[in-house]
């Protein structure tokens, strides 16, 4: 039902007709210029599950995943991205290059025991959240930082891998 300003019955409000409730138009920003839903939405100062909603309504066919990366616009490579050749130290994201020494000391029997021996004192429960499955042993003390503490049981912590990869993202930056 509409009114005299062409505005839209929705309950007991009237609302503007948005533009991406008609279908020729989300054709085109979807289609012809290969607009994300997400693009979309943000313009249009809505949610993407809006957009998608429609999308669906309409029977406008979504992008498959192949799709999207095809299309999608990577960045610079070789010599003309600023990271080329970065390796090491001159990488941002260089941890103490320790990786090859690390997995080979996780393959290891002696950590294979000592992580048990965690798993068994925190009772194989996650000492953040109380989950009983997919755990891990957590350094406290960064295993690059801290060499003397790396089979030290005071710095070693059971978490669930959720909480692992919280504990960690809150370290970057």
């Amino acid at each position: 039902m509409r009114n005299k300003k062409g505005q839209f019955l929705k309950g007991h409000h009237w609302r503007d007709k948005k533009p991406y409730w008609d279908k020729k138009w989300l054709t085109s920003e979807y289609v012809k210029n290969f607009k994300s839903a997400a693009q979309i939405a943000k313009e249009q100062g809505c949610k993407e599950n809006n957009i998608l909603y429609f999308l669906n309504k309409h029977g406008i066919k979504t992008r498959s995943m192949v799709d999207i990366r095809n299309k999608k616009y990577w960045g610079l490579s070789g010599d003309k991205n600023g990271m080329y050749g970065k390796l090491g130290k001159l990488n941002p994201n260089w941890d103490g290059g320790h990786s090859p020494e690390r997995q080979s000391k996780y393959a290891r029997a002696a950590w294979k025991s000592l992580a048990k021996s965690i798993l068994l004192r925190d009772d194989y429960t996650c000492q953040r959240c109380g989950l009983k499955n997919k755990l891990v042993v957590h350094h406290i003390k960064k295993w690059s930082r801290y060499p003397e503490l790396r089979f030290e049981p005071t710095n070693l912590l059971t978490v669930c891998e959720v909480c692992h990869r919280k504990i960690h993202s809150r370290r970057k930056g």
